[in-house]
């Protein structure tokens, strides 16, 4: 863990790079230096279909949910997800400047007792907390 789903309006890739946000997000990831490099996931998932706000054919929006193992303190996870914020704000400077969009980010604490994982990448990566 963590991993970082994003899920967006497809209008969105009319303003923005949604290849340069995912790397963005991912480096904000990995230089918190609180999670795994080896655990850490970052997707990005256009929805076919969707109504933003009063259905304005402009309206777009990028939802961010991250996943984390449980064991961090919430002052942990809040400076984490304030910089992981502030990259994915950056990446998307273009459409925040308009009055069109909508950024969400929302940590989840995963249950590990309702959690199964089974990955060979740490052979590679060195596992850290």
């Amino acid at each position: 863990m963590p991993h970082m789903h994003i899920e967006y309006s497809r209008n969105l890739e009319r303003e923005a790079d949604i290849g340069a946000l995912c790397r963005a997000v991912h480096q904000a990831i990995i230089g918190c230096g609180v999670f795994p490099l080896a655990g850490t996931r970052t997707r990005a998932f256009a929805t076919d279909h969707a109504i933003v706000a009063d259905g304005h054919p402009d309206a777009a929006f990028a939802a961010m949910t991250l996943s984390v193992g449980a064991g961090r303190t919430t002052e942990v996870l809040r400076g984490a997800g304030d910089a992981i914020f502030a990259a994915a704000q950056d990446a998307l400077s273009e459409p925040l400047a308009g009055d069109n969009f909508s950024l969400s980010l929302e940590i989840r604490v995963m249950d590990p007792d309702l959690a199964w994982k089974k990955t060979t990448i740490y052979q590679r990566l060195p596992a850290k907390d």
